[in-house]
């Protein structure tokens, strides 16, 4: 059994004007924003197990986290939707937004499959009446997806999503996240593996940026 963790670092977001920013003096990692959203992205790399021909079963997958998020200057109503997915196909921006709208059930928006999804959780904060003074909010959702289907890919994509619908907040601070998976490496037979190979080599004939 392995252990596999990849970790996105902590964000710091102010709105000016009329949208969101990464602030580089309070943020670590790879975030970077995309209108009113902002993304964090990395990968898990599997090319020593698929080098030996071998296919990865996952076993459970997890996400951990420091603290709920808080905001600055904020009113009741502010909130936040943060989705962190771990997906066996590298996404575009475009489509890990319409993701955080449409998840994997299959609407016709949907730009990924169940199968394709090894874990995703979906969280909504929202600052309340009685946390305003504090600037910490509440979680008031927390829904989570996932396939865990076993891959002989040789990444699985991390991405972590932020996506605040402001009242007042002039900015916003979400801490560090862990994506964790679980696996076992086994072989399989060769008439197996060879499919799952063709279907992981068909999967990442899609945009991937590192």
């Amino acid at each position: 059994m392995k252990t596999l963790t990849k970790e996105h670092g902590l964000l710091s977001a102010a709105f000016s004007g009329s949208t969101w920013s990464v602030q580089a003096n309070g943020s670590y990692g790879s975030w970077r924003a995309l209108g009113n959203t902002q993304i964090s992205s990395t990968y898990f790399d599997m090319a020593g197990m698929s080098m030996d021909e071998k296919t990865l079963f996952f076993e459970g997958a997890a996400v951990q986290s420091l603290s709920p998020p808080k905001a600055t200057n904020g009113q009741p109503g502010d909130s936040v939707a943060i989705l962190d997915l771990m997906s066996a196909v590298p996404l575009t921006d475009a489509q890990l937004v319409n993701y955080a709208s449409f998840g994997n059930f299959g609407q016709p928006g949907a730009t990924l499959e169940f199968s394709e999804t090894i874990y995703a959780r979906y969280q909504i904060f929202v600052l309340s009446q009685d946390q305003g003074p504090l600037s910490t909010m509440v979680i008031t959702s927390d829904n989570q997806t996932g396939s865990l289907e076993p891959t002989a890919s040789d990444r699985i994509y991390s991405y972590r999503l932020t996506i605040p619908a402001r009242v007042a907040m002039s900015g916003l601070v979400v801490y560090p996240a862990r994506h964790i998976l679980r696996a076992s490496v086994r072989e399989e037979p060769d008439f197996q593996y060879i499919m799952r190979l063709k279907r992981a080599y068909d999967l990442q004939q899609t945009s991937d940026v590192d």
